[in-house]
C-alpha cells in the first residue's frame, strides 16, 4: 500500500529503528517498533490536525468574507418559497423594507408591493419555478413605514441546501433615482414636444397673422385702386360730356357757318328770283347755276359730317376704301404728307373689327394734326398669323408716354378711347415715341 504524504511526513520526523538495534532479531511485533508505529501515528494526527485547523480558519475567513459581502452588499438579496415567502434576506434587503431580517422572515414578499406591482412579483416567481431561466422586473414597493420606492427586480432559480427544493434566489436594488430621472425625462421630452408645437402653432399663427396683414394690405390696395378707378371713370366721363359737348358745340357752328349760311344764300337767291317779274334767260342761268353750286355745296357739308360720324363706305365698299378717303381728306386739310400701305382681304373684316381700326386711325390723325407738328404720316395695315396689325407712325414731336398714358391726368380722351377699342375686341394697344424718330401707335386685333 501506497504511504501518503503525512506518514511519509510523520515518518521522516521519527526515523524507524534498524534491524540490528532489536534484541534477539525480533521483528515487527517487537514492542519497540509497535511504540515507533504509535508514535507516527500520532504525529500524522497532529500534523492532520494542524492542517485541518488552518483549513477551518480559512474557511471561517472566507465565511466572513462571504457574509460582509452578502450582508452589506449594495443590492437586497432575497430566497424566496414557490408562495413568495422570504427565506432569507441580507442586512440591505431589511433595509430596503426598513424592517428587521428576523422579522422579515416567513413575511410575503409580495405584502411589500402596491396593488399595481404586485402581479409583477407573482409572475416573476411563476416564471422562475417553471424553469424558464432568469428574469427581471421592476415593482413599486413600500417599507413598513409607507414610504415607497421603485425596485429593479432579477430572479433566477436555485436549489436548497439539502438539495431537496428550488427556491428564488431575487436581487432587489433601489432605482427610484433612475424612474425618477425617467420619469424627469419622459415630462422634458413631453415638455420639448409641446414646446416644439407651441413654436409651430405660433409660426402658423405668425403665418396666419401675416396672411390677415397681407390681406388687410391687399385689401387696402384694392379699394385704393377702385377709388382711384372712380376717379379715373369720373374724369373720362366728364372729359366724354366735354368732348361731345364740344363736338356738337362744333357741329352746330359747322351747321349753322356754313349749312346754315349756304341755306340763306339759297333762300336770298330763290326770293330774288321770285321777284324779278322781267328777267332774260341768261340772267336766270346765272342765278340757277350760283343757287345750283350753293345746293352743292350744302351737300358736300352735310355728307362730310355723315362720314365724320359714321362713313357709309366702310359697310358697302370696306376698311381700304374709307380710309383711303380718310387720309385723301387729311392730305387736303393739313397738307401733311400720307403714305397708306394694307392688304386686299383687309375689306374682309367684320364690321366691328373694320369699325374699331377706322377709328383708331382717324382719333390717331387727328392727334397727329392736333399736337407732333409732323410733315410725314405713314398708316400700315398687315396681317401676321390670326391678328391684324395696324400701325401709325409720324416724324413729328416725341412726348413721354407714362405720363401721358396716366389716366388720372384725365387730359387724353383720344388715347384711352383708342386703347378700350381695341381692348374690347380682345386686342392689343401701345404707343412708342422716342427724341428724333417721332412716334408709332401699334394696335393688334384678333380675327
Amino acid at each position: 500500500m501506497k504511504k501518503t504524504d503525512l506518514r511519509l511526513r510523520a515518518e521522516a520526523l521519527l526515523p524507524e529503528p534498524s534491524q540490528k538495534d532489536l534484541p534477539n532479531g525480533k521483528k515487527a511485533t517487537d514492542p519497540r517498533r509497535l511504540l515507533h508505529e504509535l508514535q507516527v501515528h500520532q504525529i500524522e494526527l497532529e500534523m492532520q490536525n494542524a492542517e485541518l485547523q488552518e483549513w477551518r480558519n480559512q474557511a471561517e475567513t472566507l465565511l466572513e468574507k462571504y457574509v460582509n459581502l452578502y450582508d452589506f452588499a449594495p443590492i437586497g438579496y432575497f430566497s424566496l418559497d414557490e408562495k413568495g415567502r422570504i427565506l432569507e434576506v441580507n442586512l440591505t434587503g431589511a433595509s430596503l423594507l426598513g424592517m428587521e431580517r428576523s422579522r422579515l422572515v416567513s413575511r410575503s414578499l409580495a405584502s411589500f408591493a402596491l396593488a399595481a406591482s404586485r402581479s409583477v412579483l407573482t409572475d416573476l416567481l411563476d416564471q422562475v419555478f417553471a424553469g424558464k431561466g432568469n428574469h427581471t422586473g421592476e415593482a413599486s414597493l413600500q417599507k413598513e413605514d409607507g414610504t415607497t420606492f421603485w425596485g429593479g427586480l432579477h430572479a433566477s432559480p436555485a436549489g436548497t441546501s439539502d438539495g431537496r427544493g428550488k427556491v428564488c434566489r431575487m436581487a432587489i436594488s433601489d432605482i427610484t433615482a433612475r424612474k425618477q430621472a425617467e420619469e424627469t425625462q419622459r415630462h422634458a421630452e413631453i415638455l420639448a414636444r409641446s414646446n416644439e408645437e407651441l413654436k409651430r402653432e405660433i409660426v402658423r399663427r405668425q403665418a396666419i397673422e401675416d396672411a390677415l396683414k397681407d390681406s388687410e394690405q391687399h385689401q387696402r390696395r384694392l379699394l385704393d385702386q377702385a377709388c382711384r378707378l372712380q376717379e379715373e371713370l369720373r374724369a373720362m366721363s366728364r372729359d366724354h360730356l366735354k368732348t361731345r359737348e364740344d363736338e356738337h358745340r362744333r357741329i352746330s357752328r359747322d351747321l349753322h357757318d356754313d349749312i346754315a349760311q349756304t341755306m340763306v344764300g339759297i333762300k336770298v337767291h330763290l326770293e330774288a328770283l321770285a321777284r324779278m317779274s322781267e328777267i332774260s334767260p341768261t340772267e336766270l342761268r346765272k342765278h340757277i347755276a350760283r343757287t345750283q353750286k350753293l345746293v352743292e355745296k350744302s351737300v358736300k357739308e352735310v355728307l362730310r359730317f355723315a362720314i365724320e360720324l359714321r362713313p357709309a363706305a366702310l359697310d358697302d365698299l370696306g376698311l381700304n376704301v374709307c380710309l383711303k378717303t380718310l387720309l385723301d381728306e387729311f392730305m387736303k386739310r393739313t397738307g401733311i404728307r400720307v403714305q397708306f400701305k394694307t392688304f386686299a382681304r383687309a375689306d374682309k373684316l367684320n364690321t366691328d373689327q373694320g369699325t374699331t381700326l377706322y377709328r383708331i386711325a382717324q382719333t390717331a390723325l387727328s392727334n397727329v394734326a392736333e399736337h407732333s407738328k409732323a410733315s410725314r404720316v405713314e398708316l400700315r395695315i398687315s396681317k401676321i398669323g390670326e391678328t391684324v396689325h395696324l400701325e401709325v407712325s409720324d416724324n413729328g414731336h416725341f412726348f413721354d408716354v407714362q405720363q401721358t398714358s396716366d389716366l388720372r391726368a384725365g387730359r387724353h380722351l383720344g388715347l384711352i378711347s383708342m386703347r378700350e377699342r381695341a381692348e374690347m375686341l380682345g386686342g392689343a394697344f401701345l404707343i412708342e415715341s422716342k427724341e428724333g424718330k417721332g412716334t408709332t401707335l401699334h394696335v393688334q386685333i384678333p380675327v
